[in-house]
């Protein structure tokens, strides 16, 4: 066996088979390495491995039990993962099958985000192939959010299997006959406002949607949790008070996606299904239409370039249809009125934009200092009494 140490980290890779004739010496070396990083989580590589007996699986409790915690175990074999699985070893280890390798040479690409791309596989499937610094551990919250969302029925599609692209990973989606919104809405600009009409009903669909309690993390835990990490930028007092705006949030029990916009969102026969869900929460409507406001109405007009790349439109189609969309949803026709609406959202918005670098992206952090000294402290911290009646009454 071979042993490896990265990132507080020792991956060990198993080899060919463990069995009651080989067990002792495969413990006596699983020991040796152990000790010779003893501070390192452990991480089995199950990739060379073609058999286990009881006697192996014997030993991986006995490891499991030294440890303290459950083993993670990659790259298991089809053949392999029935016996974890037929055993129950599956519930008390973290059992990962190996992924299946493919590939988008010459498949359609159907839309782009900030997370990664979207290709047509074959007629019955898509794949989304994610940024390289997405992590498993990510990725697979997204197909539980997609998995959760569907059960509690919300309009999204079915995910299948985490696949590996070239150095990239991917999950593999059921989706037939289907194309982003944003691309529905250039090629048919005829169709605008019925589009639009989908588009407000999806939105109002979900901000209707009571999941229990536990089914997606609260929107206000999620900002808790980067605002802490905002120390590199903010003063000790500062991150007191984004705490305390955050807490100002009403909790609520219906789905936020805060990513909605037609870039992330499919038509299939007719209808609008959900693609992107991994920032996917639960939070009062506000939360929700403060990023819609971001994505369809601030960026087009501050950030086309990348908003066009994202959403898969023009920067004037985006702006129209955003227009259009909060027209539907609030009811305010009055341009003057809707303005008015706007500056509140722009509010709320300046607010979120300083949790951004804490969510760890690089690009965000590098923009951290021009964040803090431009929106957080000219902008919110004198608006802050603003800033919490309007999450209380918008």
């Amino acid at each position: 066996m071979k042993s490896s140490e990265k990132d507080g980290k020792l991956t060990i890779t198993l080899d060919s088979r463990i069995d009651s004739g080989n067990v002792n010496e495969v413990e006596v070396e699983l020991m040796e390495m152990r000790k010779a990083a003893p501070n390192a989580g452990v991480i089995l590589d199950a990739a060379d491995l073609e058999y286990i007996s009881s006697a192996g699986l014997r030993l991986l409790m006995k490891l499991r039990k030294a440890e303290g915690y459950p083993i993670d175990v990659i790259n298991v074999s089809s053949e392999v993962y029935d016996i974890f699985d037929v055993t129950g070893f599956v519930e008390l280890l973290n059992v990962r099958k190996k992924l299946r390798e493919i590939s988008v040479d010459g498949c359609e690409k159907l839309g782009q985000g900030g997370n990664g791309t979207v290709f047509r596989l074959d007629e019955d499937t898509i794949v989304k192939v994610y940024k390289p610094w997405m992590t498993l551990e990510a990725i697979d919250r997204e197909r539980e959010f997609a998995r959760t969302a569907f059960i509690n029925g919300i309009p999204s599609v079915i995910p299948f299997d985490v696949v590996r692209v070239g150095d990239c990973l991917g999950v593999v989606f059921e989706l037939l006959k289907s194309d982003t919104l944003g691309h529905a809405l250039c090629e048919h600009p005829e169709k605008l406002e019925e589009y639009t009409d989908q588009y407000v009903e999806l939105a109002k669909a979900l901000h209707s949607t009571h999941v229990p309690v536990g089914s997606f993390s609260r929107i206000q835990d999620v900002m808790h949790e980067r605002a802490n990490n905002l120390d590199k930028w903010c003063s000790a007092e500062e991150i007191e008070l984004l705490h305390s705006l955050i807490d100002s949030i009403p909790d609520a029990d219906t789905v936020t996606h805060n990513d909605l916009h037609p870039g992330n969102i499919m038509i299939q026969d007719g209808e609008l299904v959900l693609i992107d869900m991994p920032e996917v929460t639960i939070g009062p409507p506000i939360c929700d239409l403060v990023s819609i406001f971001r994505d369809m109405i601030s960026a087009p007009q501050n950030t086309p370039d990348v908003i066009e790349g994202s959403v898969g439109m023009p920067a004037e189609m985006i702006l129209k249809t955003g227009n259009i969309f909060f027209m539907k949803y609030t009811g305010i026709t009055d341009p003057k009125e809707l303005e008015e609406y706007y500056k509140k959202l722009g509010l709320l918005y300046a607010f979120n934009v300083t949790m951004v670098p804490g969510a760890g992206s690089e690009r965000a952090m590098a923009r951290a200092d021009a964040i803090m000294n431009n929106l957080l402290r000219p902008v919110v911290i004198p608006n802050e009494k603003t800033i919490r009646y309007l999450f209380q009454t918008m």
